[in-house]
């Protein structure tokens, strides 16, 4: 891939280029921190519905980039798709979150985890509207769940809203009954593959694996719960034929990122917020790296704010580097606030 100008910027960074200013997209950026997202989140009732329309949320994805240019756009979905395509009730309650029925048994799952990509694939249409809209400059991201993270919400075969006990509880399962996650983790791998390749062939340029929850694991369960599954998920992808890039997030991973970064293989590896700056430094001389602005810190704003993305600038600035936060945006960031980065990076 060379620096034409026919390549998306962001795509040139995932390629290990060093771009004029690194390529910029947040986390949740389609969201409720934007007035015509509530409006037409209000249009209708259910979250889970909302994101298997795709007209909805084709639009939902482009509304960021009509008002900010983002160099990326990312699909309007959930990672909570995948237990939904294989079996297990997953609802969305107002104010709570998500909650999820009884997990059904692996074996039953395993029966409909090749299945995923054509049971979820209202998303993929809404992929294809937004390819047809999007600006040629512009990449377009995919996404899903990563199976550590997919599990965490799927262990506990009872209704709840995932918090800090629900992880620690799926974390026990992991030392209580090894072979039985190991199993589900089996599941989840195929049935994201399928899923992420059913995304690339509907015109994603770029797919994120999503690892919300490595915080905290000892690097013996890191190894066993997100390395080894990310790596044979990444494989099974690309057995599948897929050859768009990836980018992972080990979100919480801290120095363990750099372990990441050699041993997967993805092309970019997403930090979160308190990743320190030489750790990303390190991880740069491996792979692209993306991040890692802190989402609170965009909320307050003013010159601390600006203090923190010269920082980062001068940190990483060489490259490659996808500029981002550290994880999604909260729903209370004032847009002036975003405008003001986007400006201070050269990006408006």
């Amino acid at each position: 891939m060379t620096n034409s100008p026919d390549t998306p910027l962001f795509l040139q960074a995932l390629a290990g280029q060093t771009t004029p200013r690194p390529p910029v997209w947040f986390m949740r950026q389609a969201g409720r921190y934007l007035p015509e997202y509530r409006a037409l989140r209000a249009t209708t009732s259910g979250f889970i519905e909302f994101c298997h329309d795709p007209e909805k949320a084709a639009e939902a994805t482009l509304q960021p980039m009509r008002r900010f240019g983002f160099d990326a756009a990312i699909v309007f979905a959930d990672i909570l798709l995948i237990p939904r395509a294989l079996g297990q009730d997953v609802w969305f309650e107002a104010g709570e979150g998500p909650r999820l029925g009884e997990m059904p048994s692996v074996e039953a799952m395993r029966e409909l985890a090749e299945g995923a990509g054509e049971n979820l694939k209202s998303i993929g249409q809404t992929l294809s509207l937004v390819r047809e809209q999007l600006d040629p400059s512009k990449a377009l991201i995919g996404f899903a769940g990563a199976p550590w993270t997919v599990a965490t919400y799927m262990l506990d075969g009872v209704a709840r809203t995932i918090g800090k006990g629900e992880r620690a509880q799926a974390r026990t399962y992991a030392y209580a009954e090894p072979e039985k996650v190991a199993a589900l983790l089996d599941v989840l791998v195929e049935a994201t593959a399928h899923y992420l390749k059913m995304q690339a062939d509907a015109g994603a340029q770029t797919l994120k694996i999503f690892e919300s929850w490595a915080e905290g694991l000892p690097d013996d369960l890191f190894e066993t719960l997100v390395l080894q599954p990310h790596i044979r998920l990444v494989r099974r992808v690309r057995e599948l034929g897929v050859t768009v890039p990836l980018i992972g997030f080990p979100r919480g991973s801290a120095a363990l990122a750099e372990r990441y970064a050699r041993q997967v293989e993805v092309q970019a590896v997403a930090l979160d917020t308190a990743c320190p700056l030489e750790v990303g430094q390190r991880v740069q001389k491996i792979k692209t790296i993306q991040g890692a602005l802190d989402p609170l810190l965009l909320r307050a704003g003013g010159p601390l704010l600006d203090r923190r993305v010269d920082q980062l600038l001068e940190a990483w600035g060489q490259g490659p580097w996808v500029f981002n936060l550290g994880h999604g945006i909260l729903p209370d960031v004032p847009i002036a606030h975003v405008e003001q980065v986007l400006k201070r990076i050269g990006a408006q």
